[in-house]
């Protein structure tokens, strides 16, 4: 008899756009046939846009494990609960650099092997703030025209009404 093979299953979101130099999490979450062992790990690698190396990012063994060195020293910190299957981090203060794709892998003794998450990060700049101005302007600027058209005709009326009920108060006042 063949006995079912165990595995971990990842969950990642496939692409994410931020804004340059903010900060984000990237979500991972994991499945497994076992139950959480003292010795599951959770390995984040990075790989740039040009295909260079694999670099170290973040890992977890018992406990979070901050970089000593390389691109991501300093800026990711552990977001992740073990308890929920949550292996997430945050990278603070993006940068253009740090497009590519991001790799989740967690082993859950026996469950050690399955798919490893992927998630390619796309790194925008902000939006002009020219652009926004202009844009809020120009929605601004219709808004408050409208509000004027629609206070004049109501305006109008009201005046048109009260002219109205004084020429019929006078017409029945010469009866």
């Amino acid at each position: 008899a063949l006995w079912p093979a165990a595995a971990v299953e990842i969950h990642t979101s496939k692409e994410v756009d931020a804004v340059n130099g903010t900060n984000l999490r990237l979500k991972c979450t994991f499945s497994s046939s076992s139950p959480i062992s003292q010795h599951l790990s959770v390995t984040w690698n990075f790989q740039p846009e040009d295909l260079s190396s694999h670099e170290p990012v973040f890992y977890y063994l018992k406990e979070p494990y901050k970089l000593s060195a390389g691109r991501f020293k300093e800026r990711v910190t552990w977001d992740g609960n073990i308890e929920r299957n949550d292996v997430s981090i945050v990278i603070w203060n993006l940068k253009p650099t740090d497009n590519g794709t991001f790799t989740c892998q967690v082993k859950n003794p026996p469950d050690v092997d399955g798919t490893i998450g992927e998630v390619r990060l796309r790194v925008v700049q902000k939006v002009h703030f020219s652009e926004i101005h202009f844009l809020a302007v120009a929605i601004g600027s219709a808004c408050v025209l409208m509000i004027i058209v629609v206070t004049v005709v109501i305006i109008c009326r009201h005046h048109r009404k009260k002219a109205q009920e004084k020429r019929i108060k006078v017409a029945d006042t010469e009866l």
